[in-house]
């Protein structure tokens, strides 16, 4: 580790706990049942992390921040990551699983630019041919880790795309904050100019945050944050059925139940980014520390939710 550079542990990324407190007063915990929900016809999969399998009718195949490699950086360690952990692509473990068609997909959604959000997406992108989608910054890194150029689609929050009956809205987010400046750690941006190769995960610079809404085509929809914070206005409207909700939260105001009441209390709430990623995905996932106060946050903002737990490459039917 080099000198004067300092460790980024996981409360660094994503808070250390969840936000406890409650509904505000006088505004009810429950969803309203005045309009049906549509058809379940998306399955979920989860690959550890932040890392999520959209499978929607009709055989298409939506990843959001697909990280297997998992290189050991030590970030739930006492010290915390060394931001100078270089960084490694497992392509054969990708081979493996692209090659045996356990894993594909149509678009590859960026939600920043860590390490354990875009490191493999390089590689992925070029062994599936999925359009990715990402802001300036990401695309940056992107291209300079070697992604296939004419497979990115630049975005900057609010958009709102359609693709053979499913779609996809991009939304404007925010990273977690943490220490009492409240900082985002490695932050920053870079232009699209910019083509020098990351060699270690400082390099790999948050860039921007932004969140993803899949809608099937019956209107299912999974809205997913890659940090536990966001932007509350751009989720005006919003009714997702499932909500990936990152463990954390500790530096935002109300984080929970702030989140649950301006979407409408979804059905469906299933935390993500929780695990301790130095431990491999042939492993059941082990809880960082944010798992428990996740829970208690959504039981007690929305008991109509359900609150349901995947473990690593577990398939969940709505």
């Amino acid at each position: 580790m080099s000198e004067g550079r300092n460790r980024i542990g996981r409360r660094g990324f994503l808070g250390a706990s969840a936000v406890l407190a409650a509904s505000l007063p006088g505004i009810p915990a429950t969803a309203s049942a005045a309009t049906p929900r549509p058809k379940a016809d998306t399955t979920l999969r989860w690959w550890g992390n932040n890392s999520w399998e959209i499978r929607l009718p009709g055989g298409k195949v939506v990843l959001i921040d697909p990280w297997l490699t998992r290189f050991k950086t030590g970030t739930y360690s006492k010290e915390g990551a060394d931001p100078d952990t270089r960084i490694e692509v497992d392509r054969r473990l990708i081979d493996g699983l692209v090659d045996s068609g356990e894993l594909r997909a149509d678009h590859i959604l960026v939600t920043h630019g860590h390490y354990d959000h875009i490191t493999d997406v390089p590689y992925l992108a070029e062994k599936t041919g999925a359009t990715v989608i990402g802001t300036e910054t990401h695309l940056s890194l992107l291209l300079a880790l070697g992604a296939p150029e004419d497979q990115l689609a630049i975005a900057t929050g609010g958009e709102f795309h359609t693709f053979d009956g499913y779609a996809i809205r991009v939304l404007r987010s925010l990273h977690s904050a943490s220490g009492d400046r409240a900082k985002v750690a490695f932050a920053g941006t870079r232009p699209l100019s910019r083509r020098d190769r990351p060699r270690v995960i400082s390099d790999l610079l948050e860039g921007g945050t932004l969140a993803y809404q899949v809608r099937s085509p019956s209107g299912f929809s999974v809205l997913n944050f890659g940090g536990s914070n966001y932007v509350e206005s751009e989720l005006a409207g919003l009714r997702p059925d499932v909500l990936l909700l990152p463990a954390g939260g500790d530096r935002v105001a109300e984080y929970v139940p702030r989140l649950l009441r301006t979407l409408g209390f979804p059905p469906y709430v299933v935390p993500t980014h929780w695990d301790d990623f130095d431990f491999p995905l042939d492993e059941p996932a082990r809880d960082w520390g944010g798992l428990a106060r996740l829970r208690d946050a959504v039981t007690a903002a929305s008991p109509g939710s359900a609150f349901r737990v995947v473990d690593h490459r577990e398939m969940f039917e709505p």
